[in-house]
């Protein structure tokens, strides 16, 4: 378990890959109920700028948190949030992504900074060309480690 105290910036992760494929596609849209024909419709994607079905931005967000968060468990951390949301390119039916993450910032909990601390963590996603697709920051609410008397 790692404490609030042990975050270092700087350091990193890499995931390994996953390849969207349709079934992902279409069990996002079952669930989000997001059926929007640039998901859905290869007919008119055919006649879109991009000439294909592309993946929705919150699922390749749902997909890259999860490849991170295959690592240990911890249970001194949560996620408090995420911020600067950027879907940069379209991911494809095929594409392989990977999640790249390293802390970024450390700073107190305003509510609770005897007990807490937030860790800012700032991911990228990148599809097979090396391409980035998404960016955000992942904010952690990270427990401190007890006061020893």
């Amino acid at each position: 378990m790692m404490h609030f105290e042990g975050y270092e910036i700087g350091f990193s992760v890499k995931s390994s890959g996953r390849t969207i494929t349709e079934a992902d596609i279409v069990l996002h849209a079952g669930q989000t109920g997001d059926f929007y024909p640039h998901h859905m419709d290869a007919e008119f994607c055919a006649t879109q700028p991009f000439g294909q079905r592309i993946a929705h931005g919150t699922l390749i967000l749902s997909v890259a948190v999860g490849m991170l968060a295959s690592r240990d468990i911890n249970e001194a951390a949560m996620t408090y949030g995420y911020e600067a949301i950027r879907f940069i390119r379209p991911v494809f039916i095929g594409d392989t992504i990977t999640a790249h993450a390293s802390i970024a910032q450390k700073r107190e909990y305003p509510k609770n900074a005897e007990a807490f601390g937030l860790v800012d963590e700032k991911v990228e996603v990148y599809n097979q060309h090396g391409e980035i697709v998404m960016a955000l920051t992942h904010i952690y609410l990270v427990s401190k480690e007890p006061k020893t008397s």
